[in-house]
């Protein structure tokens, strides 16, 4: 029977129907599906574009691990559990200590985020791709160096050209302030710049600087077994996967210290990004439930057109349940028909794009790329068409819940919604 009914529907989806309207209305129906269906497509492949390029600019400078305390500000390498990770062969570990310190470059002067890194820190971090000035040294011979954030060093007013050195102060961690020469209760260190960087985020740019990790143990007060966190990669050979990795250190660690990924790390950025992408989810879909009213008018023209078939097919033996399925089958039809187009679409237009870079965001500096970024995803095309195929399944089902009273001596009577 379900063949049958299939069957049926087929008919009607593409056979000429007694008012010209409907043939119109049900093509407006399927083409409202297809062309919201394509802009979900291509909506969600342009975010996942700039999240991966967001992911990218972060994965240049953060580390695919980081150890923190889970308590406090700094851990103690000479720590049992902390010993163990260098015990293992397959990863490389870099230590840093971060802190707030004021920087002065003669008259300039600003609070900024200095983070000390030792002679492992590139192994962990893809600096030089990311140098815009100068060149990546935190020490060369005796000479101590630092590499400051594009607009760290725009606000200082220095570049990698400049002889001249940068001041560090940091309050005295131990003992009390002296009131009456709180410049004596400062602890002062210097550098010279060497290079700048930019990743192209705000946080990383204007407010970091990367100085020798000896040189920030010395202004914060530290020893040299005293880091506020470890970054861990592991190296080129290593063919264990990284969440398992991060599993291992984990339990080797305990609860004293936190383990996070590069996606932990960002925790705030990509959960606005997942919740944007929601938001927008949402928005597509209302405006995707506004075009399937298109089907609710079509089926329920085609019902009207329709009766005397409802009328010899109750004769046949055809009941309601029957003929509610054709009528069902009939707008679910028109809704994948429009969802089949409108994915091939979207996939077309998404892969134009990322592959000839059809809409361009501007020239000029201020732009990290020229083109809008494209990625599409598997898991979004089977979202998107399990979203379409089950609102025109509601909208199909909506005319027809009031196909009723046939028999084999009455004429259809239901009254379409």
């Amino acid at each position: 029977m379900l063949n049958i009914e299939r069957h049926i529907a087929w008919r009607y989806l593409f056979s000429r129907k007694g008012h010209n309207a409907i043939n119109i209305v049900s093509g407006i129906s399927a083409a409202a599906v297809a062309v919201v269906t394509a802009a979900m497509i291509c909506v969600l492949s342009v975010m996942n574009g700039f999240g991966a390029l967001v992911e990218h600019m972060f994965s240049e400078f953060d580390p695919p691990l980081i150890v923190i305390p889970s308590e406090g500000q700094t851990l103690r390498t000479d720590d049992r559990s902390i010993a163990s990770l260098y015990a293992r062969d397959d990863i490389e570990i870099s230590m840093q200590l971060e802190q707030t310190a004021l920087l002065r470059y003669k008259d300039h002067q600003l609070p900024a985020r200095v983070m000390g890194v030792d002679s492992f820190f590139t192994h962990t971090a893809h600096i030089d791709s990311i140098i815009t000035d100068g060149f990546y040294a935190v020490q060369t011979g005796d000479v101590e160096r630092a590499v400051a954030g594009r607009g760290l060093a725009e606000q200082l007013g220095v570049n990698a050209h400049f002889t001249g050195a940068l001041h560090f102060y940091a309050p005295e961690r131990k003992g009390r302030i002296n009131m009456l020469r709180p410049d004596k209760s400062l602890r002062h260190e210097y550098a010279f710049i060497a290079g700048t960087f930019a990743v192209n985020q705000i946080e990383y740019d204007d407010q970091l600087i990367l100085v020798p990790l000896n040189l920030a143990q010395r202004l914060f007060d530290y020893d040299e077994n005293t880091a506020s966190a470890l970054r861990i990669a592991p190296k080129a050979d290593s063919k264990v996967p990284i969440n398992y990795l991060k599993k291992e250190i984990r339990e080797s660690l305990g609860d004293r210290y936190r383990v996070l990924d590069r996606y932990e790390q960002q925790s705030d950025f990509f959960r606005i990004l997942r919740i944007e992408k929601l938001l927008t989810i949402v928005l597509l879909v209302f405006i995707l439930l506004i075009a399937s009213f298109n089907i609710i008018g079509s089926l329920s023209m085609l019902i009207i057109d329709k009766r005397e078939d409802t009328r010899i097919l109750s004769h046949l033996g055809a009941d309601e349940k029957t003929l509610r399925r054709i009528f069902l089958l009939e707008g679910w039809l028109i809704s994948a028909l429009g969802s089949i187009c409108g994915l091939v679409l979207g996939v077309a237009v998404s892969l134009g794009q990322q592959r000839f870079g059809w809409l361009k965001l501007g020239s000029g500096s201020e732009y990290v790329i020229s083109e809008y970024p494209v990625q599409v995803q598997a898991t979004d095309v089977v979202l998107v068409a399990a979203i379409v195929l089950a609102l025109g399944f509601i909208a199909a089902w909506i005319p027809t819940r009031n196909i009723k009273g046939i028999s084999k001596n009455s004429t259809f009577s239901g009254q379409p919604v």
